[in-house]
């Protein structure tokens, strides 16, 4: 049976990555400004675009009658961006996050899926990152991850709005940009390593990771649409790796030497990241990539 689906952010990394599974069987319209989404990410994919930003109300409205479920990524995905400008953070992550809420209910939507941030844990050592845990957002973006599950739960006690947050750690995989300021870092690592340069660690390189493959965030996107299961899951691959010992793995699938060049910390990025994914198993999430079968198949996209 074909859906009508609406994803936020659809031209970005993960949106279009979604975009292209969703498509192949139901009529799926994106909602992108391009402001870091881009058309090229769209090319194959049987979609509508449909061209504004989530801080519109009314485009909103038009743009989600008739559908089914939304799944909402749209957001300025920056730690560093959001403690630069915290309004424009507070405007898209917030206040854009609401008018999506209010848009699904005014549309009679049955399903919001909408995507939150490990960032919302902040830097407590304890691990692995459990949902019941005291979230300590320390930037804007996190605080913007962390109101949206606050709006989405209420949103449904309140409205019946059935909402799923889904809290991303370490995302990677093709249609990732490099060339991005907050672009993943195995993105980046590739890159440079394809151009013989140094790939840039910030910090010592002993900060570990919690690193997920794209299709199965996409996987957990479509498992919580057709659920009935609420409430925030971690989306992770329960396993962390530092970055000394990811950008040494990429340089051997890749044959080549590796010497990071190591620069200044950056504000706000937390030591280390490990999820615990008992809950989403409730999902009937199992991640399908491990990090090596993940690298694998992004160097693959690269080199292309």
């Amino acid at each position: 049976m074909s859906h009508k689906f609406v994803i936020t952010g659809g031209a970005g990394f993960i949106g279009s990555n979604l975009a292209q599974s969703l498509s192949q069987d139901n009529q799926v319209v994106i909602v992108d400004d391009l402001s870091t989404g881009k058309l090229e990410n769209l090319a194959g994919i049987d979609a509508r675009l449909l061209r504004g930003s989530i801080t519109n109300l009314p485009f909103l409205r038009a743009a989600f009658d008739g559908a089914d479920c939304v799944f909402h990524l749209a957001a300025i995905a920056s730690v560093k961006k959001s403690v630069e400008d915290p309004l424009r953070t507070n405007e898209v992550g917030i206040e854009g996050t609401l008018n999506v809420l209010v848009a699904a209910r005014d549309a009679g939507i049955r399903r919001v899926i909408m995507a939150s941030s490990a960032a919302v844990y902040g830097s407590s050592p304890e691990l692995p990152k459990r949902e019941d845990m005291t979230p300590e957002p320390r930037s804007p973006y996190a605080v913007s991850k962390l109101a949206g599950e606050h709006y989405a739960r209420v949103f449904q006690e309140l409205y019946g709005l059935e909402t799923v947050a889904l809290r991303y750690f370490n995302v990677f995989g093709p249609k990732q940009d490099p060339s991005s300021e907050y672009s993943g870092v195995i993105s980046r690592f590739i890159t440079a390593i394809l151009k013989g340069e140094q790939p840039v660690i910030y910090g010592d390189g002993e900060q570990t990771r919690d690193f997920v493959y794209v299709a199965d965030v996409v996987k957990a996107n479509i498992l919580a649409s057709r659920g009935f299961a609420s409430g925030v899951f971690n989306i992770a691959c329960a396993e962390s790796i530092s970055l000394n010992v990811l950008a040494a793995k990429i340089g051997e699938i890749l044959e080549r030497e590796v010497r990071p060049r190591y620069e200044a910390p950056r504000p706000a990025d937390i030591r280390h990241s490990l999820a615990d994914i008992g809950k989403a198993r409730s999902l009937g999430y199992i991640p399908d990539y491990s990090i090596e079968d993940g690298l694998k198949e992004t160097i693959r996209w690269f080199q292309r």
